[in-house]
């Protein structure tokens, strides 16, 4: 299952980038990624962080690495949670003075392809909206500041 979705971010770059990046002020900007914590301030290419999502009525906590940054251009992360691998990744691209980010995460299982079958897809999906979201307007807010 492949979920994906682009927002126009009306920021700088390095604005947008350094939100994104900076694990202590998830806290501040995102009611998706909730209870955000590393060893690290900020994502690290090899190192692991933790966030707790809420798809449905009970938390899920994930222990993700972060395999991939580029700085300005993409970072991409991976967990396995409940049998369910998933790799998230984030590609940052100017846009005329703007940011277009796109999320696009797939998970894939072995063995319990039911399971996938029966989280909602739409809900996936608007939890990654939200979170696009909620970075859009943190990212606008600190450009008027």
């Amino acid at each position: 299952m492949e979920i994906s979705h682009s927002i126009v971010i009306h920021a700088d770059m390095d604005t947008v980038w350094n939100i994104f990046t900076d694990l202590t002020c998830w806290k501040k900007w995102s009611t998706v990624l909730r209870e955000s914590s590393s060893d690290e301030d900020r994502l690290s290419e090899g190192k692991r962080f933790r966030f707790c999502l809420r798809p449905f009525a009970f938390p899920v906590h994930v222990e993700p690495r972060v395999e991939e940054v580029i700085p300005g251009k993409r970072i991409a992360w991976s967990a396995t949670r409940y049998g369910i691998h998933a790799r998230h990744e984030f590609v940052f691209e100017r846009d005329n003075g703007a940011v277009l980010l796109t999320s696009r995460e797939i998970f894939n299982a072995r063995g319990i392809r039911r399971l996938l079958v029966r989280v909602p897809r739409r809900k996936l999906h608007r939890l990654s909206v939200m979170m696009l979201r909620e970075l859009k307007e943190a990212s606008e807010q600190a450009v008027k500041s």
